[in-house]
């Protein structure tokens, strides 16, 4: 099974860039993307619905904000749109597909650094998603979490470290929900897993020469269930083409998504 999580800034502007010629090529089971940018009527039949995908949206209420979608080859038994709770459902940030006893999510989590208003809506959102979960426990079920989490869990997921302790998404209180979901949870970060080597990351700012000079952050991941740890082979980031501020995420498993 490979799952590729990608947030695309925008799926019209990455169509145009190219990413479904890429993805085309990539072998995949199943694409987590995050910030559509666009709601469903507005996108044309080919950016909606390529080849032979089985294609699933939860959009955002605002034009040209958020959104989540679910790519799939295998049609899921079970499609869950948002977590239930009005404030973060109208910006579409949550989807789920469900396979047997497994769980993949898309889902993408809010950005404080517009000022503090935001901050606090993230970390509401922060209380939310710990309780879905909390409602998780002993359901028998597993689970991938992929998608933006617009949080960098250590010094090693970010370049400048040093002078963003105070800025949204290095916050000591975001780093320590993050802990929480490791230890607590015991869910894995399975690119760490696979891969701790410094300098990994998943978006540049635009400012400045960023992408150039690898000044990044890791805040993109498939966090998943103790149970698929075992399954975790292969995980890398793709660099080669931008389709977006972010770079897609890729991680095999030595299961076939049909078996679960």
């Amino acid at each position: 099974m490979r799952i590729i999580s990608v947030n695309l800034n925008g799926i019209r502007a990455a169509h145009r860039k190219g990413f479904y010629v890429w993805l085309a090529r990539q072998k995949a089971d199943v694409v987590c993307i995050q910030e559509t940018k666009a709601q469903l009527a507005q996108l044309t039949e080919e950016v909606a619905s390529p080849g032979s995908w089985h294609t699933f949206y939860c959009d955002a209420e605002k034009k040209g904000y958020s959104g989540v979608a679910i790519f799939s080859k295998q049609k899921p038994d079970k499609v869950t749109f948002g977590l239930g709770t009005s404030e973060f459902d109208k910006e579409g940030r949550y989807i789920q597909a469900d396979y047997g006893k497994l769980s993949i999510v898309s889902v993408y989590f809010p950005s404080g650094s517009s000022g503090d208003l935001r901050q606090q809506a993230k970390f509401r959102f922060l209380k939310v998603f710990e309780e879905r979960l909390k409602s998780l426990r002993g359901d028998g079920r597993s689970y991938v979490f992929s998608g933006d989490w617009n949080i960098a869990h250590r010094e090693i997921d970010l370049r400048n470290w040093k002078g963003n302790r105070k800025n949204s998404g290095f916050l000591p209180e975001e780093r320590a929900w993050m802990d929480m979901v490791f230890e607590r949870y015991r869910y894995v970060d399975s690119f760490r897993s696979l891969d701790d080597r410094p300098d990994q990351y998943t978006w540049w700012s635009n400012r400045g020469n960023s992408w150039e000079n690898n000044v990044g952050w890791r805040i993109d991941y498939q966090i998943v269930s103790p149970s698929l740890e075992p399954l975790l082979r292969k995980a890398r980031i793709y660099k080669d083409k931008r389709f977006s501020d972010h770079s897609p995420l890729i991680i095999d498993y030595a299961k076939e998504l049909s078996d679960f």
